[in-house]
């Protein structure tokens, strides 16, 4: 065989193992995508669940309003602060949810991978929304069934209400606290745990999935 007829056999076949190696990419990469689309299925379910929980507290300070303006001024304070966190869990959930079902599976790895970081932040501000007001909010829903049954518990019990701050502002600090404490660069393995939790099981999921998309691209 001659030297120019070799050069383009070798030409050629290095064409068919690149066409090949692109061909097993992109089956490796359809497999694990819908993967990680399935993974995140848990999480789209558990935000319908919190968005219906938002919901419920808007109905909750809606029976209240329709009591009418003879309801106690603090009753009616505590209801106001009882719709606006339903209003803003119903809101995260939903803004969560549309980063969902907005991924775009054909695009990219890195994009894919840029989607989950918008996907990740807003689902972890989600949770903090719907979590961190119950140091307080557990004897706001207390406060507003007892106006809803006729009743003004700020006034019959006033030191239910002061026992409630002296415990829900402690917690609050303390959770920010913590939250800074673990994350200082001496204790990396407690602060990656901590993420961990803030993260969710279905996201560490799909992020793992997209990492080994890259590594089989990479070898």
């Amino acid at each position: 065989m001659e030297t120019d007829e070799l050069k383009v056999a070798w030409l050629d076949l290095d064409k068919r193992l690149a066409q090949s190696d692109r061909i097993n990419l992109a089956l490796y990469k359809d497999s694990k995508v819908d993967k990680a689309r399935t993974s995140l299925r848990p999480l789209f379910w558990g935000q319908v669940l919190q968005m219906l929980f938002g919901i419920a507290f808007i109905a909750l300070a809606s029976l209240l309003w329709m009591q009418g303006p003879t309801m106690p001024a603090s009753v009616l304070v505590v209801g106001i602060f009882v719709h606006v966190y339903g209003i803003a869990v119903t809101a995260m959930s939903g803004m969560t949810l549309g980063l969902i079902r907005g991924i775009d599976y054909a695009a990219s790895v890195v994009a894919i991978q840029k989607q989950l970081a918008r996907l990740r932040r807003a689902y972890i501000i989600s949770g903090m929304v719907a979590g961190l007001p119950w140091w307080l909010l557990w004897v706001a829903v207390l406060i507003v069934l007892a106006g809803l049954g006729g009743g003004d518990l700020v006034a019959k019990a006033p030191a239910l209400l002061w026992i409630a701050l002296g415990i829900g502002i402690p917690g609050l600090l303390g959770t920010w606290w913590f939250h800074r404490w673990s994350h200082i660069s001496a204790r990396p393995k407690l602060a990656k745990a901590v993420h961990d939790s803030l993260t969710g099981s279905s996201l560490r999921k799909a992020q793992r999935v997209l990492d080994e998309i890259e590594q089989f691209r990479t070898e």
